[in-house]
């Protein structure tokens, strides 16, 4: 199933998406959740299947994130080896883990509003994974993806400045400006997806800058679940970025983004995002 919200900001409709059209899942539910992802995905299934749920028709209606605000949004860095190539850093041995607010999280094709005085703003297209079991000290792969409700796609929008130079060793700072975490514009059940064999593309303005698969993650999702799970808890909505590919402005082969740019990121049987700049 493919799971959305639809309408104003604050103000989302939970539905499932239905070719061209949408069913309505407030009979269900009042939010697409941490408490829905853990007790009403099969509920969900079976209406579907009886033809149950209201239909609702499309109308260029906003989308916003597939889930409502997360309890966390943990992020895995250097999760690609070229991209830490690029960065200037070796492959990692361990996850490297840092943290993003909650706040951050909008909608696949709200603007994104450049930090003032920021020119070193970055795109990364990631496969977000989020949650649907609480998950703590997990004991192998099976079950850490058991515990995973389904896959989205996110843009994990940096400030490289704050990010690097001005870090203080913490990337958050550099992560958490308004509207840096645009997710969807779908979450995709786990039953329909293979996390280690998706492909990843990002554009600028129309001209191609990411083009790579979760094949090539250091630490695929089984294994990120796990080890988070070993130090963490892992509660139902929660959302973890995996990494991004090469591609970047950070490598120094691209112009970091502009007020104007059109930014597009996608993942194949996830979807696709644009944002505009500002």
């Amino acid at each position: 199933m493919k799971l959305a919200r639809i309408g104003e900001a604050g103000r989302e409709i939970p539905v499932v998406v239905a070719g061209d059209h949408y069913l309505d899942l407030s009979a269900l539910t009042d939010d697409i959740d941490g408490a829905f992802l853990s007790t009403s995905l099969d509920r969900v299934a079976a209406a579907v299947r009886e033809g149950t749920l209201p239909r609702i028709e499309r109308d260029g209606q906003r989308i916003g994130a597939p889930i409502a605000r997360p309890s966390a949004v943990i992020c895995v860095g250097m999760n690609y080896a070229a991209h830490a190539a690029e960065s200037g850093a070796e492959p990692p041995e361990d996850l490297v883990v840092f943290f993003k607010t909650p706040n951050t999280v909008s909608g696949p094709d709200d603007d994104v509003a450049i930090p003032p005085g920021s020119v070193k703003t970055d795109w990364e297209v990631e496969l977000g994974v989020v949650i649907g079991r609480r998950a703590s000290y997990l004991g192998s792969a099976e079950e850490a993806l058991a515990h995973i409700a389904g896959y989205t796609v996110v843009n994990d929008l940096s400030e490289r400045e704050w990010q690097i130079e001005r870090s203080g060793g913490q990337w958050s700072k550099g992560k958490s400006f308004p509207g840096f975490s645009p997710v969807g514009p779908w979450l995709v059940t786990a039953d329909e997806v293979d996390p280690d064999a998706l492909r990843l593309r990002s554009r600028v303005n129309g001209e191609p800058r990411q083009d790579s698969s979760t094949a090539d993650m250091i630490f695929g999702v089984a294994e990120i679940v796990l080890r988070l799970s070993r130090f963490l808890v892992l509660e139902p909505g929660d959302l973890i970025m995996t990494g991004t590919p090469e591609g970047v402005a950070l490598s120094g082969r691209f112009p970091y983004l502009a007020a104007g740019d059109v930014v597009e990121v996608e993942i194949d049987g996830l979807g696709r995002q644009r944002q505009v700049t500002r």
